[in-house]
């Protein structure tokens, strides 16, 4: 696979944006695209963090753009098209985590940086860094809650997301080690995948507890629509017996919460790892480079990740969770060019 655009196109781009690196803090000429793998409403955040960072940072331009499907070849012809715009720095959510890798490489080649937000690219890479949450301690703590809610004991469903998202397997693996600890006192009935797409999820999710809603003591759901469509679904039950910890900070799963069919919801920080991601590709498109001894946290996919942050939102905090991860962000992103970058 080639990219369609001329090296000397981008080479010059990367050296007139270099040349301006001493103004970055006024402006900057960059043109950053922030691009997930596929329609999904996680990424709906990515929109307007792209729009405060170009604002915020003096970029020239910070794009979102969405694959039309969840396809590896429609990320990579999109990846392609906006190479040949002029964009010298990509954002991605890869939409394979492996198969991304030969693009991340030739994107490099041609003197375009890339960093993985949302989810990582499988190492060896040449993305700069992956910038997401740490899906396998979220949904730990998130299992620990929900044992928690049901009083250490009965049986819990897992619904899972897409098969393709390079999470899912982690998530699963958290969900089972939290269930392990509880030395038979909990048990998992079911790990039900694929649930996260709105026709999937309705159709599992609604069968399952058609089937087995009586042997269910509760459920957790690590994917955004498989929260939704199991807090609509215990709702229409009118069944709050069942313990339910979801994903995400949509209205439906907060009102859930209000009503007292979800205990409670993993936020996930969506919006910080696009203005962040943004922020951090704009310094590396302008010279910087990453530091080799950056307290990098070291995951199965890559030695170079970065928590964007997670939080349990509860009864108890459904008022405020909003404002814990705006200061989140702004801490990371105050303190992301030291810790992890080295700018001439």
């Amino acid at each position: 696979m080639k990219l369609h655009f001329a090296r000397g196109i981008a080479a010059a781009s990367l050296a007139c944006s270099v040349a301006l690196a001493p103004m970055s803090a006024l402006a900057s000429d960059n043109k950053i695209a922030l691009i997930p793998g596929g329609p999904h409403p996680y990424f709906a955040p990515w929109e307007q963090a792209a729009k405060d960072a170009a604002k915020d940072f003096g970029i020239a331009s910070v794009e979102y753009k969405v694959p039309a499907e969840w396809k590896l070849e429609q990320q990579t012809e999109m990846l392609e098209s906006l190479a040949a715009q002029g964009v010298n720095a990509f954002g991605l959510f890869p939409g394979d985590a492996v198969g991304v890798n030969s693009t991340v490489g030739e994107l490099k080649s041609n003197g375009i940086t890339t960093v993985a937000i949302g989810g990582c690219a499988q190492d060896p890479t040449d993305a700069a860094f992956c910038m997401a949450t740490d899906v396998y301690q979220s949904a730990y703590l998130g299992m620990k809650s929900l044992i928690e809610a049901m009083g250490g004991k009965g049986a819990v469903v897992h619904l899972a997301g897409l098969l393709v998202d390079p999470n899912t397997t982690l998530r699963v693996q958290a969900v089972e080690k939290a269930v392990a600890e509880t030395n038979g006192a909990v048990t998992l009935l079911q790990t039900v995948g694929d649930t996260d797409s709105q026709e999937g999820g309705d159709q599992k999710i609604n069968a399952l507890l058609a089937a087995q809603k009586d042997n269910i003591g509760g459920m957790i759901a690590t994917g955004y629509i498989s929260s939704v469509v199991a807090a609509t679904a215990l709702k229409n039950l009118g069944d709050k017996r069942i313990k339910f910890i979801g994903i995400d900070d949509d209205k439906i799963v907060l009102d859930g919460i209000r009503e007292g069919f979800v205990s409670g919801t993993m936020a996930q920080n969506p919006y910080g790892q696009g203005y962040i991601g943004a922020y951090a590709l704009d310094q590396l498109a302008s010279g910087c480079t990453a530091k080799a001894d950056a307290p990098w946290v070291k995951t199965p996919q890559t030695a170079h990740f970065i928590d964007s942050g997670t939080l349990l939102i509860s009864a108890k905090n459904i008022d405020s969770y909003k404002d814990d991860l705006k200061a989140l962000t702004g801490k990371i992103q105050s303190t992301f060019k030291d810790t992890y970058l080295t700018c001439s």
